[in-house]
């Protein structure tokens, strides 16, 4: 009976007649071995060589995916899993689906997603010829380290297609990819929603197909690698906006008494100028990163978060008005200055150091200001969503919902 199914191996298939019945003969020898209930599952995203046929002939069953896309075909594929517990991987026989036991183990340890390994950081074997070498060395590794430096995840490897989880962790993941950054999301959603993880180390073996992959290392790297960073505020927008405020407010300090000598090199007005843009991008870049925490928050993209909600029940709408009243004062004063030095010379000529080292932390406050405001209230309307939407008892207050 489908009720009694407790693992249901699925695969993505385009065109694999090539090795599709011996994935499905390892699989349904996995099953056997792990002493589990199983199925084998085909999500076939519209092939046309055979490989239904194929699949059906061995006792395999086959959801047809019409929407095209890797993602899409594993998500047609989990909805029609008939097991608690789903192990996907690719049909390309790179995966050896008659070890299952680890996952399975893992599984009934209660972890809700269960990642293979198949590099050396996490126990992982990649054999000869299973790895073009960019993706062994560069890709893959680079990737992965910042998956975990953005995320907090101890996964080694977040690319590996080989992968286990409950389908109660798969529906709190809430996923909403549908191309090769499905992987990706997975990872990411199961740390940011605070599931279980584990990681199981695996061989990749060379795949038995004679056509080349569908996969395109750079494009889909960089899919990868653009997706992280769209999930990723703090690194996208807020840790680089910090860096340069900071920076262009030295640079500022450091000449706003005049010419500094750093040895051969003299840093004057023209540095100041530079500066003052760092300062203004960096506190755009600022703005930006609560902007996207925001919205995000309020999709449902991200999970609330305790240190933004913190700073918004400290920081409302009326005090982001005063501080950028403040803010563009101090700017006008200092303006104003310039002006008052320029009458003092009958509107004649200044000079231009004297008179940059007025005009440019003026225009750079006047600018901070503005910003403050406008940034103010665009949070507000931001935020609107989430206002009066009750969090889960275990979560902090939504994020972005300024007090009134």
């Amino acid at each position: 009976m489908p009720e009694d199914v407790e693992l249901t191996i699925l695969m993505p298939c385009l065109n694999e007649a090539e090795t599709l019945e011996t994935c499905i003969r390892k699989a349904q020898s996995g099953i056997a071995k792990a002493g589990v209930r199983g199925e084998v599952l085909i999500a076939d995203n519209g092939s046309t060589d055979g490989s239904i046929e194929i699949a059906e002939s061995l006792g395999a069953r086959v959801e047809k995916v019409v929407e095209k896309g890797y993602g899409n075909a594993l998500r047609g594929g989990i909805e029609a899993a008939r097991g608690r517990w789903v192990l996907m991987g690719d049909s390309d026989d790179s995966y050896d689906f008659s070890n299952v036991g680890g996952f399975v183990d893992k599984l009934r340890e209660g972890h809700e997603l269960v990642m293979g390994c198949r590099l050396p950081a996490g126990g992982g074997t990649i054999a000869a010829g299973a790895m073009p070498w960019k993706n062994r060395w560069i890709g893959n590794p680079t990737l992965s380290f910042i998956g975990r430096l953005f995320f907090k995840t101890p996964i080694h490897d977040f690319h590996c297609g080989m992968r286990a989880f409950s389908k109660e962790g798969y529906r709190k993941m809430d996923l909403k990819t549908t191309g090769m950054e499905f992987a990706s999301e997975m990872v990411m959603k199961a740390q940011l929603k605070g599931l279980k993880t584990a990681e199981v180390p695996i061989t990749l073996h060379p795949d038995g197909r004679s056509r080349p992959p569908h996969l395109k290392p750079w494009r889909d790297g960089w899919r990868h690698l653009r997706f992280m960073l769209i999930y990723s505020p703090k690194w996208l927008f807020l840790v680089p906006g910090i860096v340069s405020f900071c920076l262009g407010l030295l640079g500022m300090a450091l000449t706003v008494a005049g010419p500094l000598k750093l040895g051969a090199v003299t840093l004057d007005v023209g540095t100041m100028v530079i500066a003052s843009l760092a300062t203004l991008v960096g506190y755009q870049l600022v703005a930006q990163a609560f902007y996207a925490k925001v919205f995000a928050v309020g999709e449902g993209f991200l999970p609330n978060d305790a240190t933004f909600s913190g700073l918004f029940r400290h920081w409302n709408l009326e005090k982001g008005l005063v501080a950028g009243v403040l803010l563009t004062l101090a700017g006008f004063a200092l303006i104003g200055s310039a002006v008052w030095a320029w009458r003092d010379v009958n509107f004649g000529v200044l000079d231009p150091g004297a008179n940059l080292r007025r005009l440019v932390p003026g225009a750079t406050l006047t600018g901070l200001g503005l910003q403050t405001i406008f940034s103010s209230f665009h949070l507000s309307v931001l935020g609107l969503k989430t206002l009066g939407r009750k969090p889960p008892s275990n979560e902090a207050p939504a994020s972005g919902t300024p007090r009134r």
